[in-house]
């Protein structure tokens, strides 16, 4: 049931989402109802008390900018962005409508942030913790696959959280005894030919990284892998989509805190005083059906750590 303070007033207060406004292409009604659905339970609903104006760059980075500006111009409570450039479009210009990023790998490196415990200015948010992700990944890959020692990366240099992503990956990658082959991508239309270049290259297998060109494109990214018999580390969407294991932060748990960081702020809360959230839930899974069409039996002990399987 709402809240008497959320409810007040004749007009809906309003702010910007990027879970609805982001470098991704724009969401379906179900990913919006999903999306909002914690917001509604804190006493915001949309079209009573809360206006959303919604923006997507589809790809285009040099529309971000642009954007942020158009919704500064709107008066806008809070800008809710999803994505590091995103995130740096936003803070690039105002200092004074507050900021909440989405998701961000490291919000520190990349200067959206002065810290995570205290991040100052007017911008905070909830950062995936990258690296060990990609550790994780990593090593679950191993442990389905333990002969793998190249593996391929695909890059997009647009974002820029793979600026300093890379060194990462490469110590990570050292210290399990893998060889990471890095192949750029700009384009949807070089997805294909970057597996495929991945594995001309020689890699066993590929690590998907967060970005939004590769998850707009997750179901033709993954038909190229199969179609090169190259095993995928990835998250959760890429999985369902035809990728081999994801191992990601729980999206519930994520959504939740998010909604709580607006909430916090529409009721007064400075950003730069509010930590930036971090996940403390992550889930497994495994797409048995493409193990299946890989050749690649799961070992059940794998099996028994998964949250879920596809069949």
């Amino acid at each position: 049931m709402p809240s008497r303070h959320a409810s007040e007033g004749r007009k809906p207060r309003r702010f910007a989402a990027s879970a609805t406004w982001s470098l991704g292409a724009p969401e379906t009604a179900e990913e919006i109802q999903r999306g909002y659905a914690p917001l509604g339970k804190l006493g915001w609903v949309e079209g009573k008390n809360l206006h959303v104006e919604r923006r997507y760059a589809n790809g285009k980075v040099e529309l971000l900018r642009p954007m942020a500006e158009e919704l500064v111009r709107l008066k806008v409570e809070v800008i809710l962005t999803s994505g590091t450039a995103a995130a740096l479009a936003a803070k690039s210009v105002t200092d004074t409508v507050p900021i909440v990023f989405g998701v961000t790998g490291d919000p520190v490196r990349t200067g959206i942030v002065t810290s995570l415990g205290r991040p100052g200015g007017n911008v905070t948010g909830f950062s995936i913790v990258s690296t060990e992700l990609t550790a994780k990944r990593l090593s679950l890959l191993r442990d389905l696959l333990p002969a793998v020692r190249r593996v391929g990366v695909l890059e997009n240099d647009a974002n820029p959280y793979f600026r300093v992503m890379r060194n990462d990956v490469e110590d990570v990658a050292r210290t399990l005894g893998i060889q990471p082959i890095f192949v750029q991508v700009t384009t949807a239309g070089e997805l294909a030919s970057a597996v495929a270049e991945v594995a001309r290259r020689g890699a066993q297998a590929l690590l998907i990284s967060p970005d939004y060109l590769f998850y707009d494109h997750r179901t033709e990214l993954m038909d190229a892998t199969l179609k090169h018999a190259l095993p995928t580390t990835t998250s959760h969407s890429y999985v369902q989509a035809g990728g081999l294991i994801g191992y990601t932060n729980s999206i519930s748990e994520q959504e939740d805190r998010i909604a709580a960081l607006v909430d916090k702020i529409l009721r007064g809360a400075k950003p730069g005083d509010i930590p930036v959230e971090q996940p403390t839930r992550f889930e497994l899974l495994i797409n048995l059906k493409t193990a299946k069409a890989l050749g690649i039996t799961v070992p059940q002990k794998l099996l028994l750590r998964a949250d879920g399987v596809i069949q």
